[in-house]
């Protein structure tokens, strides 16, 4: 600590150190940080340290909860009106306010986890805080008092979902218990100190019918894929970081039949399926010894031993995926999935990259047949310049011969360009190209529209 704040507290000058504290913060807090929200946050932990030393929380259980928020609202008032605080009446409310956040939930970042807009919550360093609302990243005036503030608001969340984040494992990937995905990195990997990521889920997950309102799918495209799906075809769901993959899938799950068993399979999960006969798995990482880790494909293995109608793997990124491909060609059709990718062919050469990654040595050409074989459509999503959400491409693989996949698009969207707010605009097309597995579907007495797949222009 710097000698002239350690004499400020010598000689009980409050005000002395909160002005010296406030100074050394403000010659290094970037340009838009107001200094005094960071001088109101340092108060807000000094005081947080005096409740939780005055109250054992360990002690107190879930019965007790209102009581407990009783008292720590009266401790909090009274801290907060000290006059060495130098508080207004509208201040002390907030500081009120923002102990309780911090005793209950995520700290400075609490009002942004309540605003049903916020998609992402982005944590860069304790002074600078983004949210993504709508597509667009914001800049957000939330700040920490410091490194430390955040670091112990990581450890917390960490704590509570019986995980563990220090400088000898200073990574972590963990869910919690709204479904929110969240990913901290401590130093020395994050060089500017510790930084969270906080993927978050809404509400109410978006059904098919909120997609095709906000122009994301076009209704015609929602009645191809609704037979699609209900005809037992298995569907591979690409693209990008935030295009809306699981969003989709969570939408087209809506499609099964209610009597279908369902398992799902996750890194961490995300999916909120309305299925009632459906069983989530998720991985678990290794102990602090490096023991007990269960991968995706060991929860896939294990799948097919719990009589699964369709089984929907969250996302393939590894060795899981050659499994996942022998349970859709051996009697579990109409599985879901997505994949990571910038373009529909760009999704089949990663699951060839995968299986070849997995350590076999099956020839490219048997692959490629066996990715034909089992997974009959590709639906690509993109994130388009300001923000917007598309489905891009929908193909339908019809074979593998020679080696070569023979992809045919069946639905299109073709970017115009942008309006005057930066969005990106455009329109969705059939192509005329009349889809194979349309006489499957007719087959299960499932009907289309005879002009579904006409050459034109798709309203929406």
């Amino acid at each position: 600590m710097n000698t002239s704040v350690s004499e400020a507290l010598k000689n009980g000058s409050q005000q002395r150190y909160t002005f010296l504290l406030w100074e050394q913060h403000q010659q290094r807090l970037p340009d838009h940080v107001d200094p005094q929200r960071v001088r109101f946050q340092k108060i807000k932990t000094q005081i947080h340290q005096q409740l939780v030393e005055s109250i054992d929380l360990s002690a107190v259980s879930e019965e007790d909860r209102p009581w407990l928020m009783a008292q720590l609202r009266h401790l909090a008032q009274q801290a907060a009106a000290n006059p060495q605080h130098e508080l207004s009446s509208q201040q002390q409310e907030q500081m009120v306010q923002e102990l309780m956040d911090e005793l209950f939930g995520l700290g400075p970042l609490e009002p942004l986890m309540r605003d049903p807009l916020v998609s992402d919550i982005l944590v860069n360093d304790p002074y600078t805080v983004y949210v993504e609302r709508e597509g667009q990243l914001e800049l957000t005036p939330v700040v920490f008092a410091d490194e430390e503030h955040l670091r112990r608001l990581i450890q917390r969340i960490v704590a509570r979902l019986g995980r563990r984040i220090d400088e000898s494992s200073p990574m972590v990937d963990a869910r919690l218990p709204d479904g929110s995905r969240v990913n901290a990195v401590l130093p020395p990997l994050a060089l500017d100190g510790p930084c969270l990521s906080i993927r978050r889920f809404g509400f109410r997950p978006l059904s098919i019918d909120d997609l095709v309102a906000n122009g994301s799918v076009p209704p015609q495209v929602v009645q191809f894929l609704q037979a699609a799906v209900q005809a037992r075809l298995s569907i591979l769901i690409s693209g990008g970081t935030g295009a809306g993959k699981t969003t989709l899938l969570n939408a087209l799950s809506a499609f099964i039949p209610e009597q279908e068993r369902i398992i799902t399979i996750e890194d961490s999960a995300e999916l909120i399926l309305r299925n009632r006969h459906w069983v989530r798995l998720e991985t678990r990482p290794p102990n602090l010894e490096g023991q007990g880790e269960v991968t995706q494909r060991d929860l896939v293995r294990n799948t097919l031993r719990m009589r699964p109608d369709r089984i929907i793997v969250g996302e393939v990124r590894g060795p899981e995926v050659w499994d996942m491909l022998q349970a859709m060609n051996t009697g579990h059709e109409g599985s879901l999935t997505t994949v990571h990718a910038n373009s529909a062919p760009d999704a089949l050469v990663r699951l060839e990259m995968m299986i070849q990654l997995a350590g076999g040595t099956v020839p490219v050409e048997v692959i490629r047949q066996y990715i034909a074989c089992g997974i009959r459509l590709v639906v690509h999503l993109a994130r388009l310049k300001g923000g917007v959400r598309r489905l891009i491409q929908v193909v339908e693989i019809q074979s593998a011969q020679k080696g070569q996949y023979r992809l045919v698009p069946v639905f299109e969207f073709h970017q115009k360009g942008v309006d005057a707010q930066g969005r990106a605009q455009g329109e969705f097309w059939a192509t005329g190209q009349v889809p194979q597995c349309v006489h499957r579907i007719e087959e299960l007495g499932l009907e289309l529209p005879a002009d579904l797949f006409a050459k034109r222009r798709l309203a929406t």
